[in-house]
């Protein structure tokens, strides 16, 4: 080894021990060590749920129409109406096409395929994964994987969603890896979070209670509410703003609360119309909006869901993806009409 070589050697392992130092003094001052050690997980267990007919009717209402799940882990047909899941890939995973993420993010195969898939998973692989945030393997799933919604996915619900899913037709397909460019691999370490106390559903004799729940599982908060650096911004749920860039070009989610700058005068017919045909009057909503999956709902729960946004806090937020983008100091983001805010 020369001296250049054992120069930069030398250095390079400098560097390398002052940022474990710096990391190290980080992660004690803030308690994070989830960040070093792996995420916050329970150990799994040989639970099994049984397979009945309810629960696949059930699972397969939550599956293909409230969750989405097939709207990641599908290939997607971005030609038509809505970008539709192609169906001979139905639960066989897909590279995510975002191209606004840390790396590449792969939502797996969840087919019962034994060799590329699912097949082989047990049941509370799957639970710890949907509602958990901790994949088959250990690792800390990319919260884009809607893990902190699905949380409140109530135990009967989720062992619906699990006998569904476990009977779809198997898909053969590899995929590549998740890789996730630090250091945020390293932060969504301390995101999940074990679930150890039963969860139940809320009182579905309650309209707006059964629309929070809908809202939940859907994840609507997710993508009509801004964030920075992947921290929602404080007061402005449910305003939109959030940018989402791909296949279906570049758009920003709409302002969904009861502000003249959102939807106020949606009423329910209109509502239930928009979800189930894609459109606001003559106006098509983008395919990013998983429309083609919400309109599997039935009537009840998309009247519910309704129900629960009338009764949100109205936020000035004015968001119009048919005007060019501007920079809006309130979400820190640009889109149409984002000066006047």
């Amino acid at each position: 080894m020369n001296r250049r070589m054992r120069q930069t050697t030398r250095i390079a392992g400098i560097g390398v021990l002052a940022v474990s130092c710096l990391l190290a003094i980080g992660i004690t001052a803030t308690g994070n060590w989830p960040m070093v050690l792996g995420p916050r997980a329970r150990s799994l267990t040989g639970v099994r749920f049984e397979r009945t007919h309810a629960r696949l009717e059930r699972g397969r209402y939550l599956a293909e129409g409230v969750l989405g799940c097939f709207e990641c882990h599908s290939q997607r047909d971005w030609t038509l109406a809505g970008g539709p899941a192609i169906q001979a890939t139905k639960g066989g995973g897909a590279v995510f096409p975002d191209e606004n993420v840390p790396g590449r993010i792969v939502a797996p195969n969840i087919s019962p395929d034994s060799e590329t898939g699912a097949g082989n998973w047990t049941d509370d692989m799957f639970a710890r994964a949907i509602r958990e945030g901790i994949g088959h393997d250990g690792r800390a799933l990319f919260p884009i994987m809607p893990y902190q919604g699905f949380r409140n996915l109530s135990d009967e619900d989720l062992a619906s969603v699990i006998v569904y899913v476990r009977s779809i037709p198997p898909v053969r397909n590899k995929l590549p890896k998740t890789e996730i460019a630090f250091p945020v691999s390293l932060m969504i370490r301390d995101v999940p979070r074990p679930i150890t106390a039963p969860v139940t559903a809320p009182a579905f004799s309650d309209q707006a209670q059964r629309g929070a729940y809908m809202v939940k599982l859907a994840g609507c908060t997710d993508c009509h509410t801004p964030s920075v650096k992947g921290q929602p911004i404080a007061g402005l749920e449910f305003a939109g703003g959030a940018r989402f860039e791909g296949p279906w070009g570049e758009v920003s989610s709409a302002n969904l609360t009861p502000d003249p700058s959102g939807i106020p005068y949606y009423d329910e017919a209109m509502f239930l119309k928009t979800i189930r045909t894609g459109h606001v009057g003559a106006r098509a909503l983008s395919p990013v909006m998983p429309w083609q999956i919400y309109r599997n709902m039935n009537d009840e729960d998309l009247k519910s869901i309704f129900a629960y946004l009338k009764t949100l806090t109205p936020v000035s937020h004015k968001v119009d993806n048919g005007e060019p983008p501007t920079f809006c100091k309130v979400c820190h983001s640009k889109h149409g009409l984002g000066e006047l805010n």
